[in-house]
């Protein structure tokens, strides 16, 4: 094995940020971009006049509604580390694209809103990330805002969340007297000063606890509680342990104001120090070192139009194990042929970047002419075959038509783009007319759907709801048996799928047809129905 694939290997940090909605996720997103060196002014998740966008949300729908809905990666060098940013959608309706983008991370930043604490959305993630192994440092973003106690913060993440924290920063204040952090391990004290609109780097001033200059900025009450939290924290709370943190039996918790970049190259700092480079590839057959002298890598999203004068498809490649070099050539296990990796790309927001090479933890953009699926496997070696990923059973469906018959050619290609990409489920009914049923999890899907395909492929539609709720995937069946359910539809791999509007129509067909499964996810490719 080459020295040089060791060293790029242990460099490399790859992990995605977890939240609720406005938690801040985009900005802090932003913010260590421009800690990272990768921008020079960070954007603003909703510009106002003068500001520039956010770098990460690369749709203009997302910049109108100031909200992530669909994951980027996003590629800078820090100390040197090299770091691979996965972005995730925010949103709920987006679940999938997030659970998938999380197969691709070897570490997560779980961000707490400091006045909201644990939410919903964030326990999901949470317990995603756990059982895939993935450690989690857990953020209280927000500390320029009127906050929570940190210790009720600490005790809601335990409770909750079932893990241990161990604060490695401590707040210096709240809300408008927010001034500063803390950093435990060696005793320092970070104070701030505001920048204008937080679009440049925060100056820091570094001193102890005891400077009389920190006393004077709190004034003697604040003080006096700072350094009476501090020896409450340095003696009732565990030290930080790397090992617990691999295991995922402890959190380290910072606490920061991403808006103003308060606490952020702090974090920063830490966290690449203690994330963990890439880890082995989990396939079917077992798990294969990032060390293997050989290239892998599998595919965890489709990407359709991301460049509005290229149109074309991006399938976005984790690399998992040896060295990707641009015109390789590799084997694509589920269509059991040879592909050659000549168009190569990095992202950063709709920028495109040539890459010549890539290792273990990074991200390749390459060309997809429909040839790759997510999940798909391209390996240089053996025979991979990546477990199966998150799928979800939609809960709104809705009838596509084309408003105008001339724009019927639009409406096939982006059909099949935005349903590879993900934005919704795309279903066949057996019969009858072919207007395909689209399944969501949100409502929000399907907003993005029409919007998209009237912008990007110029073809509005009507969409016309439907009363299911459930979608459930099938086995044991017969013909007969498909004529008998009142709703079968096919999906992209042409399984049988049977649409119910709720828990009891599904309990009658089970009880009514013997021998039938209804599965709430599809078959693995292995087990097809």
């Amino acid at each position: 094995m080459p020295l040089s694939l060791e060293h790029e290997i242990a460099r490399r940090r790859t992990f995605a940020i977890i939240s609720h909605p406005d938690a801040g996720k985009t900005t802090l997103t932003e913010k260590l971009l421009l800690y990272g060196g990768a921008i020079l002014k960070a954007g603003a998740v909703k510009a106002g006049k003068g500001q520039g966008h956010t770098t990460s949300d690369w749709m203009e729908l997302e910049r109108q509604r100031g909200i992530s809905i669909t994951s980027s990666a996003l590629h800078f060098e820090y100390a040197g580390h090299c770091i691979n940013l996965l972005d995730t959608p925010g949103h709920q309706d987006f679940s999938e694209d997030t659970y998938r983008t999380l197969v691709a991370a070897d570490s997560a930043l779980m961000l707490i809103d400091a006045a909201k604490g644990v939410e919903d959305r964030t326990i999901k993630l949470f317990h995603v990330c756990r059982d895939r192994g993935i450690p989690i440092v857990t953020v209280v973003n927000k500390m320029d805002r009127p906050s929570r106690s940190p210790y009720d913060l600490m005790d809601e993440v335990e409770k909750v969340l079932g893990i241990t924290v161990v604060p490695r920063t401590w707040p210096i204040g709240s809300g408008p007297e927010f001034q500063g952090v803390y950093e435990i391990a060696e005793r320092h004290v970070h104070l701030f000063e505001r920048v204008t609109r937080g679009q440049g780097r925060a100056p820091v001033r570094v001193t102890g606890p005891d400077d009389p200059v920190l006393r004077e900025r709190l004034g003697e009450a604040a003080h006096a509680r700072l350094l009476e939290d501090l020896e409450t924290v340095s003696t009732c709370v565990a030290p930080f342990d790397q090992a617990r943190y691999l295991r995922q039996e402890i959190s380290p918790l910072f606490f920061c104001s991403a808006i103003h970049n308060f606490g952020v190259e702090n974090l920063l700092q830490n966290f690449v120090a203690m994330a963990p480079p890439p880890g082995p590839f989990r396939t079917l057959d077992g798990d294969v070192p990032p060390d293997a002298p050989f290239f892998s890598g599998f595919v965890y999203k489709i990407a359709a139009n991301m460049d509005r004068m290229h149109r074309d498809r991006i399938a976005f490649v984790r690399v998992t194990t040896g060295r990707f070099e641009r015109g390789m050539t590799a084997w694509h296990v589920r269509l059991d042929r040879e592909v050659r990796l000549s168009n190569s790309y990095r992202f950063f927001g709709q920028e495109r970047i040539t890459i010549e090479e890539a290792f273990p933890g990074d991200v390749v953009g390459l060309i997809n002419p429909g040839m790759f699926r997510v999940g798909d496997v391209i390996s240089a070696g053996p025979k991979l075959q990546a477990r199966n990923f998150p799928r979800f059973s939609p809960e709104i469906f809705a009838q596509a038509r084309v408003a105008d018959p001339a724009m019927s050619k639009g409406f096939g290609k982006g059909l099949a783009q935005l349903g590879e990409e993900g934005v919704v489920q795309v279903f066949w009914p057996r019969t009858g007319a072919r207007e395909p049923i689209l399944g969501a999890i949100g409502e929000l899907q399907l907003e993005v759907f029409s919007y998209r395909l009237e912008n990007e492929y110029n073809c509005k539609v009507r969409l016309d709801r439907k009363p299911y709720t459930r979608a459930r995937w099938m086995r044991g069946v017969t013909p007969e048996l498909l004529d008998l359910l009142p709703m079968v539809v096919k999906d992209e791999s042409d399984r049988p799928v049977a649409l119910f509007a709720s828990d009891f129509e599904i309990r009658f067909a089970l009880e009514r047809y013997q021998g039938l499964e209804l599965l709430e996810v599809p078959p693995t490719e292995e087990e097809k129905a």
